[in-house]
């Protein structure tokens, strides 16, 4: 692993010093002394019910009455006890647990045994947590889902209850909402940090009397959010996934804004349009998201919801998206995504990958080459892998990926994962002269070992069905001569749906897409062989695929070009 440079071992003590800073504020603010800073301890009146844009499964109700609770990829075995009694068989399990975002399959089931369940549970938890503890419950971005849970389903859990579970929950609610704005500061950094300042602003908005804090709230919101959403708005850690779970919570939130007779603030108007441009940006032809950088599964009912508050918007410019590190052209019913950026900075580079210079593409609602994407969270032995030049479209020098994982003590806590480094610079430009498409960048991510650079150029016709490339191996102005050969690979990743077949007598490797049309990959330079590989990003897990690779071995300087053609 390779050691910190000089620049990140400063960025580092900046970190801790940083977060040191945070905890000393939090735990003064939480102080008893200081509390009353955030209004009323108690939600006695929510003013408005926010929507909920997320996915509803009423069969959760049903695996729950049979003692199953089934979260985040884990299933523990309740029975008649508590699930806050049972042992968590995952730390994401428990989350989820804690987080109540499974309220909306019970609303969903429409019944009065689950409705009963759902208040049942919370009054349990509102009594087993009723003081300021610590642990996984009381993790500010766990407060922060459980306050916005409990807001959103308010009416499955108080319309017509009783008094004692009435004000059970909302003294429960103001004191969570008091204890997450005293200690947000010290969410992880990221997503999880956004998610903390949106409930505080929510809950501002809903429950009554606590309009005094509201502009408070709402300033640190747009801070946050002028941090994390770039002005071509795509997230900072260049993970597409990140906008849609962003958005879910986002845009109910600008409603209650709304709901309310209160203007949207600016920058969180600005942050959701260029959020929603950036999310079709990255959208290929089948509705999913291109696989870059932590993307994997993505729900297409979220997406295409999320989109839906954007309809008729057409997606950003070419340029524009150079500030997340992503070109795209569109021709002829052929969509190609290309990742020309270097990693996110250390603190939000744990679900980066090293795929620099990778493509995806798809023609119409087919996906031809795709990167493999992330595995659920679960799928721990997968994630490492996943993350490989090895798993993108893109060439891999010296069975070395292009970026190094990062082992740190401090980096590893405060990311939750190995962030990357390198490379450290990357260049692209794209062109349009009389319909065709060009694309040209290079990067240095093998700079450091080998002294060596990787250049692509990628071009596309003008309908779409011809997209030609060029690898080049070389040193950065002068050439380079290794002292011993040097073995490449350059991937092109089938998606599953995808079958190929061994080349035909001219040499060309067919790839037949669903719809039964036929295309040709050509290549010179190197061998070309079919091989197995994993696609990473399916709901079922990782299912085995075909790519299609480009070896041989290099001296220093090296030229593969290669062809994909329809019939």
């Amino acid at each position: 692993m390779p050691r910190l440079s000089l620049s990140e071992r400063m960025r580092v003590t900046s970190l801790a010093a940083e977060r040191a800073r945070r905890r000393i504020v939090s735990r003064t603010l939480n102080s008893k002394l200081l509390r009353w800073r955030y209004g009323s301890a108690v939600a006695d009146q929510l003013l408005i019910l926010p929507q909920d844009l997320r996915t509803r499964d009423p069969s959760f109700w049903d695996e729950i009455e049979v003692g199953q609770f089934g979260l985040a990829g884990s299933l523990a075995m309740v029975d008649a006890g508590s699930p806050f009694a049972t042992r968590p068989p995952s730390d994401a399990w428990a989350r989820a647990l804690h987080g109540f975002d499974w309220l909306r399959h019970l609303e969903a089931a429409e019944s009065v045994e689950a409705r009963d369940t759902a208040r049942r549970l919370a009054v349990e938890w509102a009594g087993r947590y009723r003081t300021n503890g610590g642990g996984i419950a009381w993790r500010p971005e766990v407060v922060a889902r459980r306050l916005i849970s409990w807001i959103t389903h308010a009416g499955l859990l108080l319309e017509d209850a009783d008094g004692k579970t009435y004000d059970a929950l909302t003294e429960s609610l103001g004191m969570q909402l008091v204890r997450l704005s005293a200690t947000w500061r010290t969410a992880p950094v990221g997503p999880p940090r956004l998610l903390s300042l949106m409930a505080i602003v929510l809950g501002d908005l809903t429950i009554a009397d606590h309009d005094r804090q509201l502009s408070e709230a709402e300033r640190l919101l747009a801070d946050e959010l002028a941090r994390q959403i770039l002005p071509d708005g795509g997230h900072v850690s260049r993970n597409p996934a990140v906008l849609v779970e962003l958005m879910l919570d986002l845009l109910p939130l600008s409603q209650c804004f709304v709901a309310r007779d209160r203007p949207v603030p600016p920058e969180i108007f600005s942050a959701i349009k260029r959020a929603l441009g950036m999310l079709r940006f990255m959208r290929m032809g089948d509705g999913s998201l291109a696989r870059f950088n932590g993307a994997g599964i993505a729900d297409p009912a979220h997406i295409a919801t999320v989109l839906a508050y954007d309809a008729g918007n057409a997606p950003v410019d070419i340029e524009q998206a150079l500030r997340s590190g992503y070109m795209r052209h569109d021709a002829g019913g052929s969509i190609l995504i290309s990742d020309v950026g270097p990693p996110p900075p250390l603190e939000y580079a744990g679900t980066a990958h090293a795929g620099c210079l990778s493509f995806e593409l798809s023609h119409g609602p087919y996906l031809i080459f795709v990167n493999g994407g992330a595995p659920r969270p679960r799928e721990t032995e997968w994630i490492n892998k996943s993350r490989a030049t090895v798993s993108h479209n893109t060439l891999c020098l010296g069975e070395k990926s292009s970026s190094k994982m990062v082992r740190h003590p401090f980096l590893e806590q405060l990311v939750g994962a190995h962030p990357i480094r390198y490379p450290n610079n990357v260049s692209a430009k794209g062109s349009l002269s009389e319909g065709l498409w060009t694309m040209e960048a290079e990067h240095d991510g093998y700079m450091h070992r080998f002294r060596l650079i990787h250049f692509r150029r990628l071009q596309m016709s003008r309908n779409g069905l011809c997209l030609e490339g060029l690898d080049r191996i070389g040193g950065k102005s002068t050439e380079v001569r290794l002292k011993q050969d040097l073995p490449f690979s350059i991937h092109f990743r089938l998606h599953p749906d995808v079958a190929v077949s061994d080349p035909s007598a001219d040499g060309s490797i067919p790839i037949e897409l669903p719809d039964e049309t036929i295309w040709r990959f050509r290549a010179s330079g190197a061998k070309m062989t079919i091989e197995e590989a994993v696609y990473f990003a399916d709901s079922t897990g990782p299912m085995r695929s075909w790519q299609i690779v480009l070896r041989g071995v290099t001296f220093g300087g090296s030229e593969i070009t290669w062809s994909l053609n329809r019939d």
